[in-house]
């Protein structure tokens, strides 16, 4: 690929972007969420079991780690989605949504199904920084796609859902290990294994539901493939007027560009370090701040219940249930706010709301006022609003920058803010937990409370009001004119 971006073709007027702005819901819009959307479901389900079994993998007769290694494999689970956002990120930008959204759910599934064979610790590290893989790459391809097939009025209360529903599999995972981890029904070495291994069959029943999926016309048209975003465009119209006989009138005027193959490294680097540098900043700040509360406190609340609760890890499951539901119900309750009320509001608000409920949670477990039941109900309030913050997280890094960056991007600041929050929060609480002291937990609790407070204030002065407009709209394609 050329420095500066593959020559450009002959200048194309159209009005993709206009046309599928404009459709009403429809089942198309339900299938695309169905196909994408449902790898966060299955996600959910194997990382959660991972936090539930991680008091069982602790005994000897399965794996036998410390504390501090299964903070570690927390880490290598984070490094290994760091890398694959970076590498499927660019490919996705480069070769197209759909290609990309086959090649991670098939790297994930390759390391969900070999998680469920390790044997030490080393094994399982590998196996699931595979996994990670995977899943990083998810991010930028699923987002991406989803963003760009989406009506415009609809888009932000969709992605916190979409992202909120991987809390449905934390939810079945949860479930799944009271009945994976009792000993009355599988044995100790056998239950996690089975977890990690119906995580896998499922995964192949989502290949086939992509298939369904068209290739963003978007991406299409601007990588100089014209006739087949228009032929895709009209596809997706057919499908929804089969329900409907009459189509709304087009709002926005037509886009013209100048349509690449690729675009270089220094085109897109002038983009996000130039004209789009603050915007830059304000989601380096969104994704460090909720992937710094999420990896130190969710991955490690198995520990918690049982270090400091006397938790059975076999009863792990009926304390992440609830907060499975909590972190569900949140997009689900609020996400129509992002869309009328509007982001910039939101995102400060629950950004706020997390910190605040966070700082006082976290004084009153390391005093002692909490017990096991009331923890979970306080975890249950914060993780209500931290979800739908994190979600918008992900929704602004997709929006905010141009159509040509939009997966780069995803995958750059997931990067930046889940190698910062995610790879050091699991293995500092990993120590902390390790050296016992509730107070040393709250210092790190109260770390991750002031990063929520300072992204809050970071967005109300610096983001963007995205709500109800057209992608273009909000960041003008590179090939529409030099950026």
């Amino acid at each position: 690929m050329a420095a500066a971006g593959s020559r450009a073709m002959p200048a194309v007027t159209t009005r993709i972007p206009a046309r599928l702005d404009r459709l009403p819901w429809s089942r198309f819009h339900a299938l695309v969420i169905a196909a994408l959307g449902i790898t966060w479901i299955l996600d959910g389900l194997e990382v959660t079991i991972v936090g539930a079994v991680s008091a069982v993998l602790q005994d000897r007769r399965t794996l036998g780690l410390t504390p501090e290694e299964i903070g570690a494999v927390a880490s290598f689970y984070v490094a290994g989605a760091v890398a694959g956002a970076l590498v499927f990120g660019w490919l996705t930008d480069r070769f197209g949504r759909k290609r990309m959204f086959y090649l991670t759910l098939a790297v994930y599934l390759v390391g969900v199904a070999l998680s469920a064979v390790a044997q030490d610790f080393w094994s399982f590290a590998l196996f699931r920084a595979i996994t990670g893989a995977g899943i990083g790459g998810e991010y930028a391809a699923i987002n991406s796609a989803i963003d760009e097939l989406m009506p415009a009025r609809l888009r932000g209360r969709i992605d916190l859902i979409v992202n909120g529903s991987y809390w449905l599999g934390a939810a079945a995972g949860a479930a799944a290990t009271l009945v994976l981890l009792d000993p009355a029904v599988l044995p100790v070495n056998l239950g996690w294994r089975v977890g990690f291994g119906i995580g896998a069959v499922l995964g192949l029943v989502i290949l086939a539901l992509r298939r369904a999926v068209p290739e963003s016309p978007r991406w299409l048209v601007t990588h100089g493939h014209a006739q087949a975003a228009e032929d895709a465009v009209a596809e997706i119209e057919r499908r929804v007027t089969q329900r409907t006989d009459l189509l709304p009138v087009e709002d926005d005027a037509p886009l013209t560009i100048h349509p690449r193959r690729s675009f270089g490294f220094i085109l897109v680097a002038r983009a996000m370090l130039g004209l789009y540098r603050t915007r830059a900043l304000l989601a380096v700040v969104l994704m460090l701040a909720q992937a710094f509360l999420y990896n130190a406190l969710f991955f490690t609340y198995g520990l918690v219940l049982s270090r400091f609760y006397d938790v059975p890890p076999q009863q792990t499951g009926l304390y992440l249930l609830p907060l499975a539901a909590g972190n569900f119900l949140g997009p689900l309750l609020l996400g129509h706010f992002f869309d009328t009320i509007g982001r910039r509001a939101m995102i400060s608000a629950t950004y706020v709301v997390s910190g605040l409920l966070l700082a006082g949670t976290g004084y009153a477990f390391a005093a002692g006022m909490l017990d096991a039941a009331t923890q979970t109900l306080a975890w249950c309030a914060i993780f209500f609003f931290a979800s739908a913050a994190a979600s918008a997280a992900y929704l602004t890094a997709s929006e905010i920058f141009p159509l040509e960056t939009r997966a780069l991007a995803i995958s750059c600041f997931y990067a930046i803010g889940t190698a910062a929050g995610g790879i050091v929060a699991p293995w500092l609480f990993g120590k902390l937990i390790g050296v016992g002291s509730r107070w040393y937990i709250f210092e790190g609790y109260a770390a991750a409370a002031v990063l929520m407070l300072v992204a809050a204030l970071v967005e109300w002065r610096i983001g963007i009001d995205a709500e109800r407009r057209s992608l273009e709209a909000i960041a003008r394609p590179l090939a529409a004119g030099e950026s």
